[in-house]
């Protein structure tokens, strides 16, 4: 849920930023609104699919070290 949130705000700053450009760069609302709208629409999927990426990085760093970190543990009782 707190990642829809975060990818609205998101979108939405987004997309005040992309026309507010565009139309600093063309000077006509029409095409800042057509340029502004389609950009961010985009950019909001790449966010997503870039936390998407970064959560199951941070998946793998965190099962990975417990079970690294329970084998470690066997060993040591082994060794006991």
């Amino acid at each position: 849920m707190q990642t829809a949130k975060k990818t609205l705000s998101y979108s939405l700053m987004h997309l005040v930023v992309a026309i507010t450009v565009a139309y600093a760069l063309t000077r006509d609302w029409r095409a800042a609104l057509a340029i502004g709208m389609i950009e961010p629409i985009f950019q909001t999927m790449a966010f997503v699919m870039h936390e998407r990426v970064w959560a199951r990085i941070a998946a793998k760093g965190t099962s990975s070290a417990g079970i690294r970190s329970a084998s470690v543990e066997a060993y040591e009782g082994a060794a006991r």
